[in-house]
Order: C-alpha cells, then structure tokens, then sequence
C-alpha cells in the first residue's frame, strides 16, 4: 500500500502502529538492572564477585608492581562486560547458563591460569579450558548459522545436519586461529602461550648420519643438557607441538559433542531444553509484544 495515497484514516492508523511498534521495541530493549537482577540473581551476584575478586587481584599486582599483570586484569575486566554489551547492541539473548560459563572461562583462563599460575601448577588445567572452548564455539557458530537459516528475508534453508556441520567447523576454525595467536606471541615476544611438554623419547630424521630421511629414535631420556648446562629435567623439552596438538583434539572433542547436540536440536526445532542454555538467539519484538499483550 502508498501510504501517501491513502486516506486519512489509514494513515493515521499506520503512523499509530509505527509509533507503537517503535515504542515498545525500545521498551523491550530498554531493560532496567534492576530488572535484570530479578531475572537472573545468581549471574549478577556471580558477576559481582568475579568482579570484586578480579579488583582485588589487580590491587595486589600494582602493589607488587607487575605491569603485566595488572593489565591482565584490566583486559578480564573488560570481557566481563562483552556478554551484556553484545545483548544490549545487538539484541542477541544470551542464555544464563551460556553467560555464566563464559563468565568463570574468562575467570579461569586469565586470573587463575595465568596469574595464579595454575597452568603450571595444576595438570589439565589448559586441557580442561580447551575443551570448553570447543564446545562453547560450536554453540555460538551453531547461533550463527541457525539465526541466518531461521530469518525468513534470507530465503534460506539448510538442513540440520549441514548446520551440524557449520558449527563444527565455525568451532575449529577458532581453535586454530587461536592456536596461531599462541605461535605468534611465542615466536615475535618471546613468551611460552605453547607450553613445553617433558617428553622421554623423540624420533627425528635431523640426527640420521647418512642424511637420507631415515628416522632415528631416541628413548630412555632422563635429562636434557645446553651448551654443557644440565636443565634439570627429567627428559627432553618439546617446545610447544605436543600442546598445540592436544588443544586442537580437545577442542575437536568439545565441538563434536555439541554439533550432535545441535543436530538433534534443530531436528526436532528447539526441543532440546538442554541445548537451549548455550545457543544465543535473536531477541523477536513480536513475540514479546505478544506476551505484554
């Protein structure tokens, strides 16, 4: 219809509707904290403490004057606030459950496991990350595609299984772009984000003598020596291969599970209750004004 051509009547009744229309999606998006509290007082008393722990943590670093530190802090602190910028810009819900993981991940990852150092401290402690982030990629790349396949503008419709797959490979694509973030870092700033593995035997064609791509192995390492200075451990360093393989398969494992879990989801269309604490989905005004009415 040419609302310009159209009587009166019609046209007040249509600048009537946008203006409600307009009204309540800025009501919808427009939600208090106190609100927000309400519907969800256990992640907002989490957040609080994740938030004080982190200050208090940041407070001790500038005592001890740990720059490097400090602004691991800083940067927690700023990711802490990622979830609810993403829900408040670009009207994406994201499940409790799905936040309060991401919350302790980000907790995990930088305040404990590198400041209080449990990636050294505490065996599987990288693993355990790893394979969380496989799983909560898979379930932000299954988001993604299901968002795009569910938008009736984009005319587009795949099936549950190719979503799967999408989510899957959404999940190892972030594996491996981080698994190059940790080279980078290590190779150009001289840092250890892939950490060495103690290893008792290697097998390398670089100590063949005939030079003719013949393996040499070596077992029953016990200790590694530089330049004549004895390391001090139990065997020999493989700095770095060993970890990034392992984050892969981890990360691998996380994303399979959850693109099965994903494939039955969208099978059955969102019947899954289990599925549903993990997948972000668009916030729909029309449903919600369904529900005010």
């Amino acid at each position: 219809m040419n609302i310009l051509n159209a009587p009166d009547a019609e046209k007040s009744v249509f600048w009537y509707n946008t203006l409600m229309h307009r009204k309540n999606r800025k009501k919808i998006h427009s939600v208090t904290l106190r609100e927000q509290i309400k519907q969800a007082p256990l992640l907002f008393a989490l957040y609080v403490i994740l938030r004080i722990s982190v200050i208090l943590v940041m407070i001790a670093q500038i005592m001890n004057r740990d720059w490097h530190n400090v602004m691991l802090c800083v940067l927690t602190l700023v990711l802490f606030t990622v979830p609810s910028f993403i829900e408040k810009n670009w009207h994406i819900d994201i499940p409790s459950t799905l936040e309060v993981i991401i919350l302790l991940f980000i907790y995990s990852a930088e305040i404990s496991g590198e400041i209080r150092s449990y990636y050294i401290n505490i065996p599987g402690w990288d693993t355990v990350l790893h394979t969380i982030t496989g799983f909560l990629s898979a379930a932000i790349g299954f988001s993604l595609v299901d968002i795009i396949n569910r938008n009736e503008r984009t005319k587009l419709y795949l099936s549950p299984l190719y979503v799967a797959i999408g989510a899957f490979c959404f999940s190892m694509t972030i594996g491996v772009l981080w698994e190059f973030f940790e080279f980078s870092m290590d190779w150009f700033f001289g840092l250890d984000m892939q950490k060495d593995t103690i290893i008792n035997t290697i097998n390398t064609v670089v100590l063949d003598p005939t030079r003719s791509n013949k393996v040499v192995t070596i077992t029953g390492i016990t200790s590694t020596a530089v330049n004549g200075v004895d390391l001090g451990i139990n065997g020999y360093l493989d700095i770095g291969l060993i970890d990034t393989m392992k984050d892969l398969f981890v990360t691998l494992i996380g994303a399979l599970v959850f693109s099965f879990i994903g494939f039955f989801y969208v099978k059955n269309r969102g019947e899954g209750k289990f599925a549903k604490r993990f997948i972000p989905t668009m916030k729909h005004v029309e449903k919600e004004e369904g529900k005010e009415e």
